[in-house]
C-alpha cells in the first residue's frame, strides 16, 4: 500500500463497452483497452487543486483512469519533516507497482509539473518498465541543462549562498511574498494551501537532484515537454523563473529526444488547461 495519498478519478463509464464522444469530441476507445496516467504536482499544491494542480485534467477522465499524487506534506498525504524528491520518487515506483498501472498495459503515463517532473523522471529511470511515457510541465530539472548559460546564472546565484528564507517567516507570508511580491494574484490563505506552502519552505533544493538522463534516454520513452510562453508575466517573475524553465525544457526536450509544446501564460495545465489536455490525448494516443 503506498504512503502517499492518491485521488483517483474515473470517468469512464458511458464509454465502457464501446465508443462514445469524449468531453473534447473526439471518439475514446473502452477504458479497459486505456493506459492510466499518474499526475505528479509542484509546490504550493496538491494533485486535485485547482490552482497550481491538475483539476484542469479532469476531462481526461473521460477516457482513462487518473491517479492524482499528492506528494508528502501535500493535500491527503501524511506530514514530513523536509519534502525530498528521491522519495518522492520512491514514492511513483510505489503507486505505479501497487496494481495502479493496471495489469498487461505495461505501466502508466506519467504527468508531472515543476519539482513533481523531476521525481517524475527520477521514477522512471529506476522502473522505466512500469512507465509508458513522460509528459513534463515546466520541468525544475534545472541540473539536467546546467549548461545553459540563464541556467548556469541561476545555479550560481542559489549555490553560492542565496538568501534562504528567514527565521520567523510564515506560510502565509511567504506565499504573500512569492505571488503579490512579484506581481501575481494570492491565492486564497486556506489551512490546505498554508500547509502545503510550508511543506514548500522546507523541500529539499531542487538543485540538488542528480537526474539520470542518460537511463531515461536509453529506456526510450516517448516524451512530451510542456512551457509556457511567459511573455505577459511580470518582468521579475519571467527573469528569475520564466527564461531558466524555459531552457530547461529546451534542453529537456533535446536530451531526451521529446516534443516540446509552448502554449501562452506561466502555468500551461491551469491556464490552457484544453491545449494541454488535447496534447495530452494526442501524446497517449
Amino acid at each position: 500500500m503506498a504512503a502517499v495519498h492518491v485521488t483517483v478519478w474515473d470517468d469512464c463509464d458511458r464509454v465502457r463497452g464501446g465508443w462514445a464522444p469524449t468531453a473534447s469530441g473526439a471518439p475514446v476507445t473502452p477504458a479497459a483497452a486505456a493506459a492510466p496516467a499518474l499526475f505528479i504536482h509542484n509546490i504550493f499544491t496538491w494533485g486535485s487543486d485547482s490552482t497550481y494542480g491538475f483539476a484542469g485534467q479532469r476531462p481526461l477522465a473521460d477516457s482513462r483512469r487518473l491517479l492524482l499524487i499528492d506528494r508528502r506534506g501535500y493535500g491527503d498525504s501524511p506530514d514530513t519533516a523536509r519534502s525530498d524528491f528521491d522519495v518522492d520518487a520512491e514514492d511513483i515506483v510505489e503507486v505505479l507497482g501497487d496494481g495502479a498501472s493496471a495489469a498487461g498495459l505495461g505501466g502508466a503515463h506519467l504527468v508531472g509539473h515543476g519539482n513533481g517532473a523531476v521525481a517524475a523522471l527520477i521514477a522512471a529511470a529506476r522502473r522505466p518498465d512500469l512507465v509508458r511515457s513522460l509528459a513534463l510541465i515546466q520541468p525544475s530539472a534545472f541540473t539536467a541543462a546546467a549548461h545553459h548559460p540563464v541556467v548556469a546564472d541561476l545555479l550560481d546565484r542559489v549555490r553560492d549562498g542565496a538568501p534562504g528564507i528567514p527565521d520567523g517567516v510564515t506560510p502565509e507570508q511567504y506565499l504573500r511574498a512569492s505571488t503579490e511580491g512579484l506581481g501575481m494574484a494570492m491565492p486564497e490563505p486556506t489551512s490546505r494551501r498554508l500547509r502545503a506552502v510550508a511543506t514548500s519552505m522546507r523541500e529539499r533544493p531542487i538543485w540538488e537532484a542528480e537526474i539520470p538522463l542518460e537511463v531515461v534516454r536509453s529506456a526510450a520513452l516517448p516524451t512530451l515537454v510542456i512551457c509556457g510562453t511567459w511573455e505577459r508575466a511580470p518582468a521579475t517573475y519571467r527573469k528569475h523563473v520564466g527564461l531558466p524553465l524555459m531552457a530547461v525544457a529546451e534542453s529537456l526536450t533535446d536530451s531526451l529526444g521529446g516534443r516540446l509544446l509552448r502554449v501562452p501564460g506561466c502555468y500551461p495545465h491551469t491556464q490552457e488547461p484544453a491545449a494541454v489536455n488535447t496534447a495530452l490525448r494526442e501524446f497517449w494516443g
